[in-house]
């Protein structure tokens, strides 16, 4: 996999504190943003899918068409044996309560950051899945305290 820290100019200044995901693959991201000394910070873990992990999505449609329709409604849901889509937001809601002043590069996994914008905006749970996040995916928020703002990148910045 190609990618270079000269890809992403400008990330990662002087004066910001790195945190991760636990995984391997927060780790390498973050080494690759040049955070390699970020924290790990259990409560941005991956949203644990019990059963379906691992899985292509077609293939849980295909065995459970009725838990994945649960899942992908009822926010409360956990038909996968694993965590609902509730409990990562109470997780990312938490973590993000005792970010002191500063700032902050965070290296999680797409859902997570998907959790963290619903928080900032104190959106419904069910808005989880009105947000798209691709691999690399980037959400600014401002603020501190319980008040949040999204700030949207500027277009061809990361």
């Amino acid at each position: 996999m190609r990618f270079p820290q000269d890809d992403l100019p400008g990330i990662v200044g002087a004066g910001w504190q790195g945190v991760r995901g636990p995984e391997e693959r927060c780790r390498e991201t973050a080494r690759l943003l040049g955070v390699e000394a970020a924290t790990v910070e259990e409560r941005l873990r991956d949203c644990d899918h019990g059963r379906w992990r691992g899985l292509p999505l077609a293939e849980v449609v295909a065995a459970e068409p009725e838990g994945v329709r649960q899942w992908l409604e009822d926010p409360d849901s956990a038909p996968h044996g694993g965590e609902p889509v509730s409990a990562v937001l109470l997780r990312v809601g938490e973590w993000l309560a005792t970010l002191t002043p500063g700032r902050w590069l965070a290296v999680t996994h797409p859902g997570l950051v998907r959790a963290a914008v619903v928080v900032a905006l104190g959106a419904p749970a069910g808005a989880y899945r009105r947000v798209d996040v691709p691999p690399l995916g980037r959400a600014e928020l401002t603020g501190l305290g319980g008040r949040w703002n999204l700030r949207l990148p500027l277009k061809g910045s990361w």
